[in-house]
């Protein structure tokens, strides 16, 4: 007879799932978690659906993410607490600009890609070059850089080299400052990045979040149109007022 204590297998699965999910910070799928936790497709859908009327995890379009119940607290989470927010805005931008949409925050000093929202016929540029050796090329980089403080600007481009990407990247400092200091709230990458693909991104800017939002689509089909910038915008000051609502909230 074992001294042991009685574990019930599908109360430890369940955790599993929550573990595994908590350590994502981008949504994660049902196949992938019962690959990750080592259960069967079936029962990870049950636990799943379970976990979610319950209110521990959340269902988005592309995977789980933690629910309102196991809001998760610590700097380390506050990127999947307002992806649970942002979602909905990056989708809706995607189909109203037709390109892959893409949420970029300023973490310690570094431009982070924290979310990219695609689909089959608005598929994610090839992000050859991570996005904290890019700021300077890139819409979402543009967006973060006019608005750090000049100091803490200064700081970010003494560390980062100007690298040249593409024939058309920035890489005299004074050309960009020059740049940032004219872009408003919205800037574009125009091949500056990845030859092909063009850029426009939204300054997010509220309590306690610096980032940005963009589309890329071929640069092809790149117009810079007012109505584009709108829209921009009007995705920027939704996921501020997101990342304000996260904040309150805490």
């Amino acid at each position: 007879m074992s001294d042991g204590p009685t574990l019930i297998g599908s109360v430890q699965r369940a955790l599993h799932l929550l573990d595994a999910v908590g350590a994502s910070a981008r949504p994660v799928t049902a196949k992938q978690l019962a690959r990750t936790v080592g259960v069967p497709l079936p029962t990870a859908y049950h636990l799943l659906r379970t976990l979610v009327h319950e209110g521990y995890l959340r269902k988005l379009e592309d995977g789980y993410v933690l629910g309102e119940r196991l809001r998760p607290a610590g700097p380390e989470h506050a990127s999947q607490r307002l992806l649970t927010r942002v979602r909905p805005i990056l989708r809706a931008l995607r189909d109203e600009l037709h390109g892959a949409a893409y949420l970029a925050l300023y973490t310690d000093g570094e431009i982070e890609l924290v979310d990219i929202v695609d689909g089959p016929d608005t598929p994610t540029a090839d992000l050859w070059v991570g996005a904290h050796e890019a700021g300077h090329a890139t819409a979402f980089g543009k967006c973060i850089l006019a608005t750090l403080p000049t100091g803490q600007r200064a700081d970010y481009l003494a560390r980062h080299h100007l690298a040249d990407l593409t024939p058309h990247t920035i890489t005299d400092v004074r050309t960009l400052e020059h740049t940032l200091a004219t872009g408003g709230e919205v800037f574009d990458d125009r091949q500056e990045y990845l030859l092909g693909t063009a850029c426009l991104g939204g300054v997010v800017h509220g309590p306690g979040v610096l980032g940005a939002v963009a589309v890329s689509l071929p640069a092809r089909r790149y117009r810079a149109t007012r109505a584009a910038a709108r829209a921009m915008q009007r995705a920027a000051h939704r996921v501020t007022r997101a990342a304000a609502a996260d904040a309150v909230t805490r």
